[in-house]
């Protein structure tokens, strides 16, 4: 039994790995909009559903032939699940040529894009992840051919095995993205893939087994306390919809605290994995008592639920780890044991069965993220999300019958009402983050909640999921008139990736022209009038048009030319999926999208060493000439970057060509008051990017499979 733990923790390990890698990927290549980045996670669990139910199918007849059916079918899925290691790179960069060729000379509608690019990923990726699924069922039928005594739980004894794995692709694959990249790190799955494949036939040549051509074992007596046999498939999707739509607001709620890179993701989700493995650990170790729910078990469910509303409290002064384990782990325990004990129950060591039962859960783990993301959240926020998964629980835990605790049916009634109670009293007692804000206007949508926060110029912020992006600058507007001022020509159009608080855009609609301004969060622009009393006005200018898509994605399906192209990636400079604005090839879609001579301006806050050298080189190997400014606050970073020359230019002479309306925004704020000095204190702070790279000159080149930014614990340790 030991070689078939060995399997499910290095496939387990693989299988998160592919996820995350193929994920970034898709994102480069389509889009990293949340409908898009729901569709390709859908594709993921829905392939795993589809291949755990048909798998289940297949070992039931391939269990009746040979003794060895079972690990030769699991060996054969595991080579095939490791080849996808090298061809879904190729699939991915294959669909995004088909999808550019059907667009033509007009670009597609965001929707219809979507619904393109997800039907390839459906054909590119779903394949694979059904292998995924299919090897719980072909496990099972080895272990019924070779371990018939152990096979009525072994679903629970390969589900501990997969999550330990799990808990390790978490982490393993940060480091090797940062000292590699994502291909690489593909290759290193497919060497696990690999060696289990060679490791599961090596083991089916030990010895022939008799097939299994008898029905499956007998099911042993059912405690009164087990739930019939029609509510366990229901039981067992709950725990999908709730563990996995839980999981999206975890993100939400924790994002003040543990930020937007990729390790805070990583933090969140290596928490509930091993809080889930050492409640999947419980069960096993007391299987013999493990058949018993009770109405309080049920209550307690719901009540853990609702703990990252205490947890996330921000008048709680708690470390982060204490709020991340407060938070997580309860919950994630009681999933992690509840999940096979159900499966367990349900299938008594049956392929077949298993695979029906571990599809629906993991039809549960689909419907979970897209309740929550597109219909709770938006509609009624973190609180009211987490009651409504929370609440069917705390239903059942007051009408379930059982005698599942000493003294019989009404002090289980008593202590199941008592925690109830429990979860009222701490729903209506935790406070949100955002109402420690006066004065504000919250706005939700399926990507973000929305905070406009501050009653002057100087308190005025935006915030999103808790993380402060922007205040009142005169660097937002420096990022639009120095490039337009630096223009050799008239300028006619500009786009700006990222709206903001809308200053950037503002600015260049001052100039008399026009502005298309991307933002991927709806609710981001609905803020623009809480910022600037002009924003109605401005809105409805003909020059101005608002578009809400991936800034990247927009930028390629785009047929027009821009005479400056505008990036003000919100901070910090280290949030995942950033580098996705920052890359070779992002900065290779821009040129085809600049007019001959355009401009394009792209900010860089403040990073570590690494990043400033992996952007300087990144532009440097992009555009033949490009020149660098300190920002007029003293922090962050202006990059000019042009096919043509960017020809030295006195402040004086590029306030000259500035109109009447650019000069008076350029100086709205200070800290100067005339245009001529505001320019000059940016012109003075004038760096090379030869100095950039000095500051690191191993450091690659930024790139979509390099992303520098986002992954440096290994250098920052090393420093």
């Amino acid at each position: 039994m030991l070689w078939f733990y060995f399997f499910f923790l290095v496939s387990g390990f693989c299988s998160i790995l592919y996820e995350i890698v193929w994920l970034r990927l898709a994102m480069a290549q389509f889009s990293v909009s949340t409908p898009f980045v729901s569709i390709v996670l859908a594709v993921f669990m829905l392939g795993l559903g589809a291949g755990s139910w048909f798998g289940g199918r297949w070992a039931e007849k391939a269990g009746q032939t040979t003794g060895t059916a079972g690990l030769r079918l699991y060996a054969l899925t595991e080579l095939l699940i490791g080849t996808s290691a090298l061809l879904v790179p190729l699939e991915l960069a294959l669909g995004r040529g088909l999808v550019s060729r059907l667009a033509g000379s007009a670009p597609l509608d965001a929707g219809v894009y979507h619904l393109v690019a997800g039907l390839w990923i459906a054909l590119a990726v779903g394949p694979w992840c059904a292998c995924m699924g299919a090897t719980f069922p072909f496990a099972m039928l080895a272990i019924r051919q070779r371990f018939p005594e152990k096979s009525e739980r072994s679903f629970s004894y390969l589900y501990l095995a997969n999550i330990s794995g799990a808990v390790l692709g978490t982490l393993v694959p940060l480091f090797l993205v940062e000292a590699a990249g994502f291909r690489a790190t593909l290759r290193f799955g497919l060497m696990g893939n690999l060696s289990v494949a060679l490791c599961a036939l090596w083991l089916a040549r030990r010895g022939e087994v008799q097939p299994v051509s008898a029905p499956a074992p007998a099911e042993p007596a059912v405690p009164a306390a087990q739930p019939e046999r029609r509510w366990m498939l229901s039981l067992v999707f709950a725990t999908g919809l709730t563990t996995m739509g839980a999981e999206v607001v975890w993100v939400r709620l924790y994002t003040p605290y543990l930020g937007t890179v990729v390790y805070a993701f990583a933090a969140i989700l290596g928490t509930y994995l091993l809080a889930t493995y050492l409640g999947s650990g419980l069960y096993r170790w007391r299987m013999a008592n493990a058949g018993e729910l009770s109405g309080l078990w049920m209550a307690a469910i719901g009540l853990t639920v609702l703990l990252p509303l205490l947890a996330c409290d921000p008048h709680w002064h708690w470390a982060k780890a204490v709020r991340v384990a407060l938070g997580i782990v309860p919950f994630s325990m009681a999933a992690g044991y509840l999940t096979p004990m159900l499966l367990d129950a349900f299938s008594r060591g049956d392929p077949k069965r298993a695979g029906v039962g571990y599809a629906v859960n993991i039809a549960g783990c689909v419907a979970g993220p897209l309740v929550a993301g597109f219909l709770l959240l938006p509609l009624a926020g973190e609180r009211m999300a987490l009651l409504s998964f929370a609440l069917p629980w705390l239903g059942l835990g007051l009408i379930w019958k059982t005698q599942g605790v000493r003294g019989g049916v009404v002090p289980a009634r008593w202590a199941a009402a008592a925690t109830v109670a429990a979860a009222l009293v701490l729903l209506a007692a935790a406070r949100s983050y955002e109402q420690q804000y006066q004065p504000r206007k919250v706005l939700r949508d399926h990507t973000a909640t929305v905070v406009a926060a501050g009653a002057t110029r100087q308190d005025k912020r935006l915030i999103l999921n808790g993380v402060t992006t922007t205040n009142l600058t005169p660097i937002t507007k420096f990022m639009a008139h120095l490039p337009l001022a630096f223009l050799p020509y008239q300028p006619q159009k500009a786009l700006v990736i990222c709206f903001g608080m809308g200053t950037t855009h503002r600015s260049v609609l001052s100039w008399g022209i026009q502005s298309t301004a991307v933002e991927l969060t709806p609710s981001v622009p609905a803020m623009f009038s809480w910022f600037h009393a002009d924003a109605g006005q401005l809105t409805a200018s003909p020059l101005s048009r608002i578009v809400i898509d991936d800034g990247r994605a927009y930028l390629e399906r785009a047929r027009e030319r821009f005479d400056v192209i505008i990036l003000d990636p919100p901070p910090p400079v280290e949030a995942a999926a950033s580098s996705l604005l920052y890359s070779k090839e992002f900065y290779a879609a821009a040129k085809q999208r600049l007019k001959p001579g355009g401009i394009l301006q792209q900010w860089l806050p403040e990073g570590d060493q690494a990043i400033y050298a992996a952007v300087a080189k990144a532009l440097d190997e992009s555009f033949p000439h490009a020149r660098v400014f300190q920002s007029v606050e003293g922090w962050g970073h202006h990059f000019l970057a042009s096919e043509t020359a960017i020809p030295l230019q006195s402040a004086a002479a590029l306030a000259a060509r500035m109109p009447e309306r650019a000069a008076a925004d350029l100086t709205e704020w200070g800290p100067h008051a005339a245009p001529e000095e505001q320019l000059a204190a940016v012109l003075r702070q004038e760096l090379s990017l030869e100095e950039l790279v000095a500051l690191s000159p191993r450091t690659p080149a930024l790139t979509d499979d390099r992303p520098i930014n986002e992954y440096y614990l290994l250098r920052r340790w090393r420093w």
